[in-house]
């Protein structure tokens, strides 16, 4: 019997739709992850990007467990000496939600190409709003 391995012209690729209405970010990230990468289909391949799109609604009403929204901070550098910039969670949970959930999915993603174009499939909006409409996407509840 021979293995069977996707060839990148052949996977069917469909619209997920995702509330993450009192979700912890986690546990969102880490299901969101998994279904970017295909590991929830039968003919999942590690080289071939056999994933779905996921569109993600209400970011802005995640869960943080414990005392991550006062504590937790997100850091990044200009290059210039003395250039690191930190903001905090709650800030960005208010100003730009959808970076938190991208932020927190591209961590869990590949570092190479594949990654990247992973993490290009993935649509994250802060309301109950979307402009995918057109491509029917199905709802979905996450085991969490």
């Amino acid at each position: 019997m021979k293995t069977y391995y996707a060839k990148p012209g052949e996977v069917e690729q469909e619209w997920l739709l995702v509330d993450a209405t009192d979700i912890p970010l986690g546990r969102l990230s880490s299901e969101i992850a998994s279904i970017l990468k295909g590991k929830r289909k039968p003919q999942y391949t590690p080289h071939v990007d056999t994933g779905d799109f996921v569109i993600v609604i209400n970011a802005s009403k995640i869960k943080l467990t414990g005392n991550k929204l006062a504590t937790k901070k997100k850091y990044r550098h200009s290059g210039s000496p003395g250039g690191l910039k930190e903001t905090a969670i709650s800030d960005m949970l208010a100003t730009r939600p959808e970076r938190v959930i991208e932020g927190a999915v591209k961590g869990m993603l590949p570092k190479n190409t594949l990654g990247r174009a992973m993490g290009a499939k993935l649509k994250v909006y802060g309301g109950a709003e979307h402009p995918h409409k057109a491509q029917k996407p199905r709802q979905i509840t996450l085991e969490v």
